[in-house]
């Protein structure tokens, strides 16, 4: 029996919910590529800014253009991103529960990560305000990773500054791209159908098990740590 040993947390929808107008920031950043030479026809303002980009990378690359001339638009795409989830930053609340839930998962020594899509600036400022930085042992924002989930790679790099394999840590979030990256892994995933996602949804994306609160989190675990009889 493999016991679990760290938590890793999504942040927006999940820990805090920031009101981003993601709508908008998609428009103004489908706006940007357009003008930096992508074709319109490639890019849709449905699908997210990562989406976006990975299409211009392609296209760049297509197209003979050096790697720095994509480094300078995703920096530009990710301003833009950013200067929104500031903003929204200032409005954000801490999710019912959370605290508590932070509370009962050090005081059971386990390690405890947050690895989100929003960039450093906004997700250190709501740890911040919200005095809970002290409970996370890393913290993954956008800017650590070149490829975010659901790319594996946000989630090992995550893991690895956690020091635990993934069979011993859980990840909890309310997207779909949380349940696909932890699925990938063969890590638990456990979904918490309050933001983005609908249950279904994530359960089809991977999710081993649905908690409606946070609060539930530590009695799942205490579940999967006992012993066979």
């Amino acid at each position: 029996m493999v016991t679990i040993k760290a938590v890793i947390f999504d942040l927006d929808g999940t820990i805090a919910s920031f009101n981003v107008d993601y709508r908008t920031v998609r428009a103004e950043v489908k706006n940007l590529l357009v003008k930096e030479g992508i074709p319109a026809s490639i890019l849709s303002a449905n699908e997210s800014i990562f989406e976006m980009l990975k299409k211009a990378e392609i296209f760049l690359k297509n197209n003979g253009k050096p790697e720095e001339a994509f480094r300078e638009i995703r920096e530009k795409a990710l301003g833009i991103a950013e200067r929104y989830e500031l903003e929204a930053a200032k409005d954000t609340i801490l999710l019912p529960g959370v605290l508590e839930t932070l509370k009962t998962l050090k005081e059971s020594n386990l390690k405890i990560g947050v690895c989100t899509v929003n960039g450093e600036k906004s997700a250190t400022h709501i740890l911040k305000r919200f005095k809970i930085t002290g409970f996370f042992n890393a913290i993954i924002p956008r800017n650590k990773v070149k490829l975010v989930k659901p790319h594996t790679e946000h989630l090992e790099v995550t893991l690895k500054a956690l020091r635990v394999s993934p069979d011993e840590a859980i990840v909890v979030g309310d997207g779909a791209g949380d349940m696909r990256s932890a699925k990938e892994l063969k890590v638990i995933a456990v979904g918490l159908p309050t933001g983005i996602s609908p249950q279904k949804e994530l359960i089809t994306a991977g999710a081993n098990y649905i908690i409606t609160s946070i609060a539930d989190l530590p009695v799942l675990i205490e579940q999967l740590n006992k012993p066979a009889d």
